[in-house]
């Protein structure tokens, strides 16, 4: 099976995914726009051919690569780079090369959050009422309908980066003069507590694994007024999070694909589906997966797309919790202090990545454990502030 995946370096963790298709026995085709020298070794070792373009983004560089590994290689069977960035990309190579997977007939609707919406009620799931808005007067029209406060985000793009809660007039008026000049969808405001539902669709559309993430803070909140964050996966997913998991899924029929689908908590309407991200969740959330399961989410996403089978036994022994920091913090325990005093249940420390330090924090540490409330209190710990 001939596998391209598109830039392999970054993220920085995602080298995993090429070792494991590596394998499990794929010819492993690579492209980005690094030198073979810049890769690393791990990574060099991984790839049966490599093609370096000079911009990722060029889409005729990357046909004249996919060209070239078809001489060299033959008919390729899958192509990936589980990154939001490229998803686009991606879709538009697949239908060109005519390889399977998500093309440019489905790509819209795993973009757009506006198209998301549509699905979901398609499926008969809640939603927050929302509006593409391209001029002020419609949305203050929008506005009028539902009250603030609302909260305005770009159409097409993930996370929480130039993202607004909008209270009143004033913020409205700001918001105009400041966003990006891009599409924007306008929500009314759902309370309640972020959560998610993550994990890795079979061949057959079958959910083979799940699991769930709970915030100790909005993502938004985050990003905007640079929080501490922590997060978490607990050792049992609620049937509720499962059940409406797993219709969301069903809505947007997939295959072979890991998933990071958002979702609100709220006192009154239970769970609101936010939107679908069809690639896994960034950070070190995949290496959580693995501290919380015993398992290798790698190697288990390589046997699904090489030989369409997932044989990991999940039994869920432990509760794993992410915990950030901030540079120019004045934290009670310093970096060694928290090395020192929270072994037991700390099992990984790195620096973030800047492209990810603004929603979740420039140094991140990961600690496991079967019960949660010790890892809370050890999260407590690593974030409390002298005094």
């Amino acid at each position: 099976m001939n596998v391209v995946f598109l830039s392999p370096h970054f993220p920085p963790n995602w080298y995993r995914f090429v070792m494991a298709l590596h394998a499990a026995g794929a010819n492993t085709l690579g492209i980005a726009d690094s030198s073979w020298d810049e890769l690393r070794p791990e990574l060099r070792d991984s790839l049966n051919d490599y093609y370096r373009v000079d911009n990722l983004g060029n889409y005729d560089q990357l046909t004249r690569a996919l060209g070239y590994f078809i001489h060299r290689h033959g008919r390729i069977d899958r192509l990936d780079s589980l990154n939001e960035h490229w998803l686009e990309t991606e879709a538009a190579l697949r239908t060109d090369f005519n390889i399977p997977g998500i093309d440019q007939r489905g790509i819209a609707a795993i973009k757009r959050k506006s198209l998301m919406k549509r699905r979901f009620v398609a499926a008969g799931l809640p939603v927050a009422r929302g509006e593409v808005c391209r001029t002020l007067p419609a949305l203050k029209r929008f506005v009028g309908r539902v009250g603030y406060p609302v909260v305005a985000k770009p159409d097409v793009g993930v996370g929480a980066a130039k993202t607004y809660k909008l209270e009143n007039d004033d913020d409205l008026v700001g918001y105009a003069e400041d966003k990006l000049p891009v599409d924007y969808i306008i929500e009314e405001f759902v309370p309640g507590a972020i959560l998610t539902y993550d994990g890795l669709i079979g061949r057959d559309g079958e959910v083979v694994f799940d699991s769930t993430l709970i915030y100790s803070t909005g993502v938004m909140e985050s990003v905007n007024e640079q929080k501490d964050l922590y997060y978490w996966i607990p050792r049992q997913i609620p049937d509720e999070v499962r059940d409406v998991g797993q219709r969301m899924a069903k809505a947007f029929d997939l295959r072979e694909r890991p998933f990071h689908f958002e979702m609100f908590r709220t006192p009154d309407r239970g769970l609101v589906p936010l939107e679908v991200n069809m690639r896994p969740p960034g950070g070190l959330t995949v290496d959580m997966f693995n501290y919380a399961n015993d398992f290798d989410f790698y190697r288990q996403w390589a046997n699904m797309v090489v030989h369409g089978r997932f044989d990991a036994v999940i039994k869920r022994p432990y509760a794993c919790v992410y915990v950030s920091r901030r540079d120019g913090v004045d934290y009670a325990l310093t970096h060694d202090e928290v090395m020192h005093e929270l072994s037991p249940s700390l099992v990984h420390q790195t620096r973030m990545d800047s492209v990810f330090a603004a929603a979740i924090g420039d140094h991140g540490y990961l600690l496991r454990g079967p019960e949660l409330e010790p890892l809370f209190e050890a999260a407590r710990r690593i974030q409390a502030r002298p005094g």
